[in-house]
């Protein structure tokens, strides 16, 4: 292996863990993206059934998985979720305007699921764009904590995850993004998002980073 490359096991003291908006909003039928688009909560489990089984039976336990083990490890665990600054949204950019995405400040759509809150003093970045580092000062955070290696999870696969990626690799963070602990609304879409931003971060099951982590 060349001593430049992405293939590198993270070092736990100089790692976190970011699960990217696994929050009401999006991750449930009854959340306001699913209103907003007019949807009866039986309408949207029909529609994206897939991914709110695949959420339900794959996903949130191997983000379970992921957060037990790397507070074992004294791994940080963060958080971001899609919400606003304000009430009305005001703050919001541009492209969250158009595409109609408003979680107000403080709202139930804004709250991460019940099954993988945050304990004690975790982190939680408040977002209003598709990647975390452009909205927010988590590369601020992540500096100050002398965090190297960035392990992903969450949703959208295609969207916020795929732009978190590789904002990540080009700020110089070496990236783990763990396939089945992601999520968008179709496999064909996951699949095809995986398969583009390969080139910018390791990708690793739960159970294979797991087993890395445990050997470290």
């Amino acid at each position: 292996m060349n001593a430049l490359s992405r293939e590198i096991s993270i070092l736990p003291d100089r790692s976190a863990l970011l699960l990217v908006d696994l929050q009401n909003y999006n991750a449930r039928s009854d959340g306001g993206v699913y209103k907003d688009q007019g949807l009866t909560i039986k309408e949207a489990e029909a529609k994206h059934a897939c991914f709110f089984k695949r959420l339900k039976e794959e996903t949130i336990p191997n983000v379970e998985r992921l957060q037990s083990s790397c507070r074992e490890r004294g791994i940080e665990v963060m958080y971001t979720v899609i919400e606003c600054l304000t009430g009305d949204g005001r703050d919001r950019s541009l492209d969250y305007k158009i595409s109609g995405l408003h979680v107000p400040r403080g709202s139930w759509d804004a709250q991460i699921l019940d099954e993988i809150k945050p304990v004690g003093d975790e982190i939680v970045f408040p977002k209003t764009s598709s990647s975390v580092f452009i909205s927010t000062n988590i590369h601020y955070i992540l500096g100050n904590l002398g965090v190297d290696f960035l392990i992903i999870s969450g949703l959208l696969t295609d969207q916020c995850i795929s732009s978190a990626a590789r904002d990540a690799c080009d700020l110089g963070y070496l990236v783990t993004l763990i396939t089945d602990a992601c999520a968008t609304y179709t496999q064909e879409r996951h699949d095809t998002s995986l398969s583009h931003i390969k080139g910018y971060c390791r990708q690793r099951t739960t159970d294979e980073f797991l087993l890395e982590l445990r050997s470290l």
